[in-house]
C-alpha cells in the first residue's frame, strides 16, 4: 500500500509539472503570435535544419507540429522535417525536466545537434535513393483563430466574476498542488532550487489561468492540454513508476535488464515507433533508477516523437513511414555506438 501511495504522490507532482510547462510553451507561442516560428523560417537548407531541430528540441509536441505545418507549406525539406523529429522527445521531455533537469538539458542539446546533422544526411540519402517525398499542400492556410488579448484587465475581472467550471477546476488543481508543496506532502522535502522552481512555475501558471480569456482557456488549456494530454501523462507516469518499483522489489528487474541490455536498447527503439509519448516513459523511469545507461535513453528519444507525427500521418503516410525508418536507423546506430563505448 505504501508503494501505491508514494507512486501516486510522485505521479501527481510529475503531471502538474508537465501541465504547467505545456501551458507555458503554448502560452508563449500564442502571445508572440507565432513570431518565433516566422523569424526562424527560411528556405536556406542549413537554416532549415537549424530551425526544425530547434523547434523539435522544444519540450512537448508543439515544435514538431510547427515543423509539420512548415513542411506542408514547402518551407522545410524532407530531411529538415526528419531531423526535427530526431530532435523531438515528446511529452517525456517535461517529465525528464522534472526528474533530472541537468541531464535532460544535456540530452536536448545532443538531440538538437544530431537533428541538424541527420537532416543534412537524410536529404542527401533521399536524393541518392530517389525518394520522392510529398510536395507542399497549396491549399493549406494558416488559421490563427481568435486573437488572444492575454492582459485585458477588464476581461480578467469579468472572467473571475463569472468563474467557469473549467477555470475553477484548473485553479483548484494548481492551488491544491501549491498547498501540497508548502505542507511537504508532495515534491522535494527541503526548500532547494527544485522546490523553489516548481513553486515559481505553479504561481506563473496561476497567473496565466487567471488572466487568459475564456476562449483561450477552453480551447488551448482545457480541451487540448487537460482533455487530450493530462490524464494520459498521469496514467502512464503512474503505471511506469509502479512497474519499476514493483519490479525492483519483487521481480529482480534490475538484474534482468542489466543482463539483457542490448535487447532493452532494441525494445526502446521499437517502442519509439509508436506515435504516442506514454510507452517511452518506462525508459525514463528506468534511467532515473540507474537501471539503463544514457545510450538507451538517447535511442528512445531519437526514435520516438510523441504525438508530433500524427498530423504527418494524416498528410502523407509514405513520408511518415520513411521518416520513422530513418529515425529508427539513426537511433539504433548512435545508441549502439554509445553503448559499446560504455555510455
Amino acid at each position: 500500500m505504501n508503494i501505491i501511495t508514494e507512486v501516486f504522490e510522485h505521479s501527481i507532482m510529475i503531471t502538474v509539472f508537465v501541465f504547467v510547462m505545456m501551458m507555458f510553451v503554448d502560452y508563449l507561442n500564442v502571445v508572440t503570435k507565432s513570431k518565433i516560428q516566422k523569424l526562424l523560417t527560411s528556405r536556406h537548407r542549413f537554416k532549415q535544419y537549424f530551425t526544425s531541430s530547434f523547434l523539435g528540441a522544444i519540450p512537448g509536441c508543439l515544435g514538431s507540429f510547427m515543423n509539420v505545418s512548415l513542411y506542408e507549406r514547402g518551407l522545410l525539406s524532407f530531411g529538415a522535417l526528419a531531423g526535427g523529429m530526431v530532435a523531438t522527445s515528446g511529452d517525456e521531455a517535461f517529465v525528464m525536466l522534472a526528474l533530472f533537469p541537468k541531464k535532460a538539458i544535456l540530452l536536448f542539446a545532443i538531440l538538437f545537434i544530431v537533428g541538424i546533422i541527420s537532416g543534412y544526411i537524410i536529404d542527401k540519402t533521399a536524393y541518392i535513393l530517389k525518394i520522392q517525398p510529398c510536395g507542399p499542400c497549396h491549399l493549406t492556410q494558416v488559421s490563427h483563430g481568435k486573437e488572444c488579448h492575454c492582459f485585458d484587465f477588464r476581461g480578467t475581472i469579468e472572467s473571475l466574476k463569472n468563474l467557469s467550471l473549467s477555470r475553477f477546476l484548473i485553479l483548484l488543481l494548481l492551488f491544491g498542488t501549491l498547498y501540497g508543496l508548502f505542507a511537504g506532502i508532495i515534491g522535494p522535502a527541503d526548500w532547494g532550487w527544485k522546490k523553489n522552481s516548481l513553486t515559481f512555475l505553479i504561481l506563473l501558471a496561476n497567473f496565466i489561468v487567471i488572466t487568459v480569456p475564456e476562449h483561450y482557456l477552453q480551447e488551448h488549456i482545457f480541451n487540448h492540454i487537460v482533455k487530450k494530454h493530462l490524464w494520459k501523462i498521469f496514467l502512464w507516469s503512474f503505471g511506469a513508476l509502479l512497474f519499476v518499483d514493483i519490479g525492483f522489489k519483487f521481480w529482480n528487474l534490475e538484474v534482468f535488464v542489466q543482463n539483457h541490455m542490448v535487447w532493452i536498447l532494441l525494445i526502446a527503439a521499437l517502442t519509439g515507433i509508436i506515435p504516442e509519448s506514454g510507452p517511452n516513459l518506462l525508459f525514463v523511469m528506468l534511467f532515473v533508477n540507474g537501471t539503463i545507461p544514457f545510450s538507451v535513453l538517447l535511442t528512445s528519444s531519437i526514435v520516438q516523437d510523441g504525438h508530433g507525427m500524427l498530423p504527418l500521418f494524416a498528410y502523407s503516410l509514405k513520408d511518415s513511414l520513411w521518416i520513422k525508418f530513418f529515425n529508427l536507423i539513426i537511433g539504433l546506430g548512435l545508441g549502439l555506438i554509445l553503448f559499446m563505448m560504455g555510455y
